[in-house]
């Protein structure tokens, strides 16, 4: 165990090394997608509130236009980062924008994750309702099935969270790319949460300081999030699909119900 710990310490190393040498080579045309990220998600807030007290109607419809500049921006992002890792600079940045199809085949998987994400919820929810009758109060009963509920999406969440991957890098279509997703990530949990806890240590770090009173360095470190660790997390999770897709010894279409464990 100790050493499968090492093994992974040390590929997370080898990916973090290699996106960070990516990222300092093209850090400005990088950073400027993410920050089309950035503005875009705060522009649609802003709209979103103002055209609420308009036209609900108007409302609901911009919130799509934005969702879908959104999430395309962010496929246009991968898509690019994609074209880096491969050694093709001489690519047209318009050939990165994901097409129709591939914006279509984005939401529906989105939306068929969302679906089973709360088919979870509920069949948990189900099963843990006769704890009642063991004399658990209903307010505890309820809490253990929100912990283990969140356990489990967690846990499903990170297990397809390649998904568009598949998607923008293979034409995959919707569900053979969560099945794809889940066959990647079989024997590569371990190096997928060491990657989270590395950027989730810099953010805590910032609430810590935030919270604990020390705006200079919660300053410091906000910018460092949104300037370095945005950027540098989008690399990182590009350069480790494609890592985990060098070592793929599955099928194209592989089984679902082989790959859970």
């Amino acid at each position: 165990m100790i050493q499968f710990l090492k093994d992974s310490t040390f590929a997370v190393n080898e990916v973090i090394n290699r996106s960070w040498d990516l990222l300092r080579h093209h850090y400005f045309s990088i950073a400027g997608l993410c920050f089309l990220l950035f503005l875009t998600s705060n522009t649609s807030g802003i709209l979103a509130f103002y055209f609420s007290e308009v036209n609900t109607f108007l409302s609901v419809f911009m919130a799509f236009l934005f969702a879908i500049l959104y999430f395309g921006t962010q496929l246009t992002l991968f898509k690019y980062i994609f074209t880096l890792i491969d050694h093709r600079e001489k690519i047209q940045f318009i050939q990165t924008i994901p097409s129709t199809k591939e914006l279509l085949y984005f939401f529906t998987g989105m939306f068929s994750i969302a679906l089973l994400a709360l088919v979870f919820y509920l069949v948990i929810s189900i099963i843990a309702f006769p704890l009642v009758y063991a004399r658990i109060e209903v307010s505890l009963m309820v809490n253990i099935a929100r912990v283990v509920s969140a356990i489990v999406i967690f846990a499903f969440l990170l297990r397809v969270a390649f998904y568009p991957f598949f998607i923008i890098d293979r034409n995959a279509e919707p569900f053979r790319a969560i099945r794809l997703s889940f066959a990647l990530t079989k024997g590569n949990v371990t190096k997928l949460l060491l990657i989270l806890a590395f950027f989730a240590i810099l953010h805590l770090l910032y609430l810590y300081f935030n919270y604990a009173g020390y705006p200079m360095v919660s300053t410091v470190l906000s910018l460092v999030n949104s300037f370095l660790v945005g950027p540098l997390s989008s690399v990182v999770v590009a350069v480790a699909y494609r890592n985990m897709m060098a070592d793929y010894q599955g099928g194209d279409d592989p089984e679902l119900m082989k790959n859970i464990l």
